[in-house]
């Protein structure tokens, strides 16, 4: 199995969570995993090799919550995943 490891680089997760929304608002449920481009800091970047990550949300109450507030919108998502994003962890697959 694959290791995984926990993002807890502020900027980071800012970019993340906002990924996370769009993703959730896009298929219309709670997603546990997204892709990320890859961050590249030199040379030619493929446009095609993303990171993994795993979502992982550590209280079903919670995920229900974020659940009901895709159908209000970005902003009502958004400000829901502030409001617990401390029960929302990001795992990157290794």
């Amino acid at each position: 199995m694959r290791d995984r490891v926990k993002i807890s680089d502020p900027e980071k997760l800012t970019l993340l969570y906002e990924r996370f929304r769009d993703v959730c608002l896009v298929e219309k449920e709670v997603w546990k995993e997204i892709f990320m481009p890859r961050e590249i800091t030199s040379g030619p970047v493929r446009t095609n090799m993303q990171d993994r990550y795993d979502v992982q949300i550590d209280d079903p109450v919670i995920e229900d919550t974020l659940d009901a507030n895709i159908p209000r919108g970005s902003a009502a998502l958004g400000a829901a995943i502030q409001e617990y994003r401390q029960h929302i962890a990001f795992y990157r697959k290794a």
